[in-house]
């Protein structure tokens, strides 16, 4: 039975991603802020949960320590948006961008550094556009994300043992899309569930190291 840890797995993608490993036969360590949903998902899926801040050294080696090794899957789903609405990079308040860097892009980074990751293991950070695209009012978020996905490009040139891939799920109807867009009406976004079947496909496949668009992959697999 494979292993793999999900960050950010009691809602959205995390959510949806970890009951479609759970439905292949994974065994899975998951996290999440909120301790009372996550239990949940762990009992609805039969997950082990380890609920806390990614951004905490100690519960990141919480986590490590739980799923034990080796580990055949990463997915570093965690993130948090920052202020909403967001603000101007003028405007900005640094030690709230310095939390947001911490979640988005470092936190990622230190899971990779502790997990005793398995030859072959796969390695999934999930992105955004924001990252590659320099929307107005993004600055902090879409900072953090261009960040990881460096990171992820480096990592994956330094261990080409591994698959290491970053994720754009696309627009997605979830909390922080809805917290991204206070006040306006976000239905007409696909449910998280719909960007699943991408994700599968680096899990599943063996498509090289690099950054990919979960519609893009469902689109070529169809």
């Amino acid at each position: 039975m494979p292993t793999a840890i999900v960050t950010g797995a009691s809602r959205g993608l995390g959510l949806a991603l970890s009951r479609a490993l759970a439905q292949r036969g994974w065994r899975l360590v998951l996290d999440a802020r909120d301790a009372a949903p996550l239990r949940l998902v762990a009992d609805e899926i039969g997950a082990i949960a380890v609920a806390g801040d990614v951004a905490d050294p100690a519960h990141r080696r919480a986590l490590v320590a739980a799923a034990g090794a080796p580990v055949d899957l990463l997915v570093n789903n965690a993130s948090v948006l920052g202020p909403s609405p967001q603000p101007r990079l003028a405007d900005y308040p640094l030690d709230v961008l310095e939390h947001v860097l911490r979640v988005n892009a470092l936190a990622p980074l230190a899971l990779f550094q502790l997990a005793e990751l398995a030859p072959g293991a796969r390695v999934i950070n999930v992105t955004s556009d924001a990252g590659s695209e320099p929307y107005e009012g993004w600055g902090g978020y879409g900072a953090s994300k261009a960040a990881l996905e460096q990171l992820s490009a480096i990592l994956a040139i330094e261990h080409p043992e591994l698959r290491i891939y970053a994720v754009d799920p696309g627009d997605m109807n979830t909390r922080m899309h809805q917290e991204a867009f206070p006040g306006e009406d976000i239905s007409d976004r696909p449910p998280p569930e719909e960007s699943v079947p991408g994700l599968l496909a680096l899990v599943e496949g063996d498509l090289p190291s690099g950054r990919y668009r979960a519609a893009a992959l469902q689109e070529a697999s169809a």
